[in-house]
C-alpha cells in the first residue's frame, strides 16, 4: 500500500512539474494522430483498423516503483465515441521519467468492444516501446517483442495485432530506464 501511494505521488509530481496535464483537446488528438499517420510503421494501421484510442501525452516516472497516467479519446468510424483514462503501476528496477504519445489500433469490432467495455487491462504479452534518438539511452521492456524509434516520425510497435490490438508509441521527452505498456489499465467512458 505504501509503495502504491509513493508511485501515485511520483506520477502526480511528474505530471504537475512537466505540464503534462491533458485537457482532452481535439487539436492535441489531431496533432498526435498526424504524427502516427506520417510514421511508416503505423500509417497502414489506420486503414486496417475499425478504430483507435489516442493518448497525446502519457507521463511516466519511477524510482524502484513506477507509475504512469494519461488521458485520451477513442475513435471509430471517423468519429469520437468516448474518452479513456490510462493508469499503470509497476515494481522493479526503473529510474527516471518520460512523456510519450500512444495509439492503440483495434483490428476488429470484437477488440474495440473489449477495450470499451468499461475497464480493460493489457496483459503481459503486449508490449511497445519507442525512444527518440536524442535520448541516447538503452531501454528495457516487458512483452513479447519491442523495438525503438529513431525520430518522432518513426513510430514502432511490438509486432502485428496481439489480441486484436496493436500499440505504437512516440517518445516526447525524458529519460526512462524501463517503459512498457503491459499492465496498463484503461477506464472508458462513452460520449
Amino acid at each position: 500500500m505504501r509503495l502504491m501511494k509513493s508511485a501515485t505521488l511520483l506520477v502526480a509530481a511528474l505530471v504537475l512539474t512537466t505540464g503534462l496535464v491533458y485537457a482532452g483537446s481535439k487539436k492535441d488528438d489531431n496533432e498526435t494522430v498526424k504524427l502516427f499517420r506520417q510514421a511508416n510503421q503505423s500509417a497502414d494501421y489506420f486503414k486496417r483498423s475499425v478504430g483507435y484510442a489516442v493518448f497525446p501525452t502519457i507521463g511516466k516516472g519511477g524510482l524502484g516503483v513506477g507509475a504512469a497516467h494519461g488521458q485520451g479519446n477513442v475513435y471509430a468510424g471517423g468519429r469520437r465515441i468516448g474518452s479513456v483514462t490510462m493508469n499503470q503501476l509497476s515494481i522493479g528496477f526503473q529510474a527516471g521519467g518520460q512523456a510519450y504519445s500512444q495509439i492503440i489500433f483495434f483490428a476488429n469490432q470484437k477488440a474495440l468492444n473489449e477495450f470499451t467495455s468499461g475497464n480493460f487491462e493489457f496483459s503481459a504479452d503486449v508490449g511497445a516501446i519507442a525512444i527518440t534518438a536524442a535520448a541516447n539511452a538503452s531501454a528495457g521492456t516487458a512483452g513479447t517483442d519491442a523495438s525503438a524509434s529513431a525520430t518522432k516520425h518513426d513510430a514502432t510497435n511490438a509486432g502485428d495485432f496481439t489480441h486484436g490490438m496493436a500499440v505504437f508509441t512516440i517518445a516526447k521527452g525524458g529519460l526512462m530506464y524501463n517503459a512498457t505498456v503491459a499492465g496498463q489499465k484503461f477506464s472508458y467512458k462513452k460520449v
